[in-house]
């Protein structure tokens, strides 16, 4: 089937949809309705102050819908992927008992049981199925949370759609959740070229058995909303006949399918509406409310969701994707939109989108404004504001326009975007509620920023213009590290270029456009893009203080990274392999190294292009006497080896250089290995110490 020709905003706007609908039902998941009512009142709008939460959070919903999606990618895009493959995904991109999944144990959260189940080397789908696990754990509701991505890359194929939804539900689930999530992604893929509801009903029904509970439920539920126009009736309805108290476990997927139907029908079409009914209801409320804001999303497009309160403005675009690749965790709604398309175009036969010669923020869609917001900072604060904008861009479609009022002598208009955790408060409040915020940053010393921008033609004056950098300090402070200033007429068109000096291995949280002026001037400044590039140059060690964001710029994969030890790093594995891990898939060819004392291990050592937990480059020293470089990817393949004594306790150079498929290996300034890898090479990715059984210390890590 072609591609529709709005596929990217359709696209965008399921995104959107299932994002502002988590973030309104996350704050009161697991309340009754009837505790809702009566501490908050029908749900119209976001209630996350009244709850004192933030409105970005990291959440199972979030990032399991979009990174276990990347098992296409990392397949080739192929349309005959796997469930074993796509568990191997899970094995990759999970952190044990930290990232992506509630982590309640076996047999009492189906996802652990499956990951457990993965890990001990069961395949799927039989590590989700029912025989291995019961009927009460394989029918809860992760496989509906997770689904909506494997529905968007099937624009238009409901029967592809449903099909993908079974193969990715089975990694951990089994029966009637399988039929539920099948539901939703067929209805979601036919959105796409459909807007009645009934038919997308009508269709979707088709791809699951009709003896199945939720293929019956459907058609109950359908009849209640057609006798009765009161959603608070037919909510009763469910409750008496589909409620938890119906069906085991602690978040089944049969009554919050219902509620998903039931918010669909009663809510006549409307985004706001819809929400208000399946959030009120209670139950699962954020992945109801992110599957119902996702269907409606696609349906609707961008104009549905606008046509209500501003929802995207509060959000703008922020997303947070805590996975073993840290350098996509602080990411937008616009940026994974992208991904999506581009998944989608592959498995159509075509040719990937990179929007304005791919630049990494680009604005390319109505109302996008990638994470970019006004700096609150007292000198700042009230000066400027942002918003989307058609036009204004030389390299492609729409721009962000910076508004300025009452720029003067120590009052500057900055806008930036997060390149990492934002606060430390927000890092503390994330590991507290059980879904910590585990990521690197996007952006280094040594690479350099582009950013593009034209001043407005009817602008009061002459403005001078620079980018900037926010910058943790060793205490947890933030400063500013500004670029060369640049002065910016009415009517100017200019790139601001500048390389990131160095940071001394503290993490970069924000990039933006600062603007400044010797009196008082009111205008705009439109950025047509923002990006960068190049190979960082950065020594990752402690750079001293007492502040903790240095450390949480590692990604950790390791049993112990504790704080209280004499070097920077002293990680203790105690079973399996484990990383701790800093970087992007952007980093390609560079070199790393590091002096690691091994204290006692199995194996350990230095990695690079690391892309998950099971997905790298390492070389490493063995228990057995040996040097290794090796390439996980679905296991270990050593590509080179040799005898090399190394006692306990003593400390050694690791150094490893990557240029495109030529991998160099070195040991103490001795070149051990140079090996070609030809045959589906990792292109890109983060550094690592690596460490299997055992300990390891290390105080700096070196990119260049």
């Amino acid at each position: 089937m072609a591609l529709p020709p709005d596929y990217p905003e359709r696209v965008y706007a399921g995104v959107l949809g299932k994002i502002i609908g988590v973030y309104l039902g996350r704050p009161f998941e697991g309340w009754t309705y009837e505790r809702i009512l009566q501490e908050l009142g029908e749900i119209w709008w976001y209630v996350h102050e009244k709850r004192n939460a933030p409105l970005i959070v990291t959440d199972d919903d979030i990032s399991g819908a979009f990174t276990f999606l990347r098992a296409l990618p990392d397949y080739g895009n192929r349309r005959d992927l796997t469930p074993a493959q796509i568990g191997q995904t899970w094995l990759n991109y999970i952190i044990e008992q930290r990232t992506i999944l509630w982590w309640g144990g076996m047999g009492n959260s189906t996802e652990h049981t499956a990951y457990l189940r993965l890990k001990s080397g069961v395949p799927a789908p039989q590590s989700g199925s029912m025989a291995l696990n019961g009927k009460v754990v394989a029918e809860q509701i992760g496989a509906q949370i997770f689904i909506d991505g494997w529905a968007m890359v099937a624009p238009g194929d409901p029967e592809l759609a449903a099909d993908l939804a079974r193969r990715a539900a089975s990694v951990s689930h089994d029966g009637e959740a399988i039929y539920g999530a099948q539901v939703v992604a067929a209805m979601e893929a036919l959105a796409f070229v459909e807007r009645d509801l009934n038919k997308l009903l009508d269709e979707a029904v088709r791809y699951i058995p009709g003896a199945s509970l939720i293929h019956r439920m459907i058609h109950q539920i359908r009849e209640w909303h057609a006798a009765e126009p009161d959603w608070r009736k037919t909510r009763e309805q469910i409750a008496a006949h589909y409620g938890y108290d119906k069906y085991g476990g602690n978040c089944h997927m049969v009554p919050n399918h219902a509620l998903i139907i039931h918010a669909l029908l009663h809510g006549e079409d409307d985004f706001q509406k819809s929400l208000m009914i399946v959030n009120t209801c209670g139950w699962d409320t954020d992945c109801n409310s992110g599957n119902v804001g996702c269907i409606l999303g696609i349906k609707n497009g961008l104009a549905g969701i606008d046509a209500g309160p501003d929802w995207r403005g509060p959000v703008a675009d922020r997303m947070y994707l805590p996975t073993a690749d840290g350098g996509r965790a602080i990411t937008d709604a616009l940026t994974e939109s992208y991904h999506i398309v581009n998944i989608g175009r592959a498995l159509a036969g075509e040719p990937p989108l990179a929007p304005k010669n791919g630049a990494r923020f680009h604005f390319s869609l109505p109302g996008a404004v990638q994470g970019f917001q006004p700096d609150r900072a007292p000198d700042a604060h009230g000066v400027a504001t942002v918003e989307w904008v058609e036009g204004h861009s030389r390299a492609g479609q729409g721009s962000l326009a910076i508004r300025y009022r009452n720029l003067a002598p120590g009052r500057a208009a900055r806008v930036s975007t997060p390149t990492f955790i934002p606060s430390r408060q927000e890092a503390d409040y994330f590991i507290k509620r059980g879904y910590a915020l585990y990521a690197s940053p996007t952006l280094y010393s040594g690479q350099t920023v582009r950013a593009a921008v034209e001043a407005d033609a009817e602008n009061s004056a002459p403005v001078t213009g620079n980018l900037y950098v926010a910058v943790y300090q060793p205490d947890d402070a933030i400063a500013l590290m500004r670029g060369p200033q640049q002065a910016l007429a009415p009517g100017d068109y200019r790139e601001l270029v500048w390389k990131i000096p160095p940071t001394h291995g503290l993490p970069i949280c924000a990039v933006g456009i600062e603007l400044t002026h010797p009196t008082r001037a009111d205008g705009a400044l439109y950025l047509d893009y923002l990006t960068w590039d190049g190979t960082p140059d950065v020594t990752l060690g402690n750079p001293g203080g007492e502040g903790v964001m240095w450390r949480r710029a590692w990604v950790n994969g390791v049993d112990q990274y504790d704080s209280w030890w004499p070097e920077a790093y002293r990680l203790v594995q105690n079973r399996g392999r484990g990383l701790l891990s800093q970087g992007t898939r952007e980093w390609r060819d560079y070199t790393a190294s590091a002096v690691i004392t091994l204290h006692l291990a199995k194996a350990a050592g230095l990695g690079v292009r690391v892309q998950g937990m099971q997905r790298y480059y390492a070389l490493l020293l063995t228990a057995d006497g040996r040097a290794k470089l090796i390439k996980a990817l679905d296991g270990d393949a050593v590509l080179a080896e040799c005898a090399f004594p190394w006692k306990f306790g003593a400390t050694y150079e690791f150094t490893l250089s990557v240029q495109g498929a030529r991998i160099e290996a070195s040991l103490d300034g001795k070149l051990l290995f140079t090996v070609e890898d030809l045959v589906n090479p990792l292109e890109g990715g983060a550094v690592a110490l690596v460490v299997e059984e055992g300990r390891i210390m290390c105080d700096a890590v070196r990119v260049r």
